[in-house]
């Protein structure tokens, strides 16, 4: 799959887009498709919060 197809999360449009199209700063991915990309926030909340349960 080429970088262009694939999904990001824009921090600074607050939307998934397509491509990286936006500075690597304010992306979030690859994703596989627009609903998980949409879903990145989510995930990345998931993700820290199983992390901090790691440490304890």
């Amino acid at each position: 799959m080429a970088d262009d197809d694939q999904w990001y999360y824009c921090l600074k449009h607050h939307k998934a887009e397509q491509g990286k199209s936006c500075w690597y700063g304010d992306r979030m991915g690859p994703y596989p498709d627009q609903a998980t990309a949409e879903r990145a926030l989510e995930i990345a909340r998931a993700r820290n919060k199983a992390a901090d349960d790691e440490d304890d």
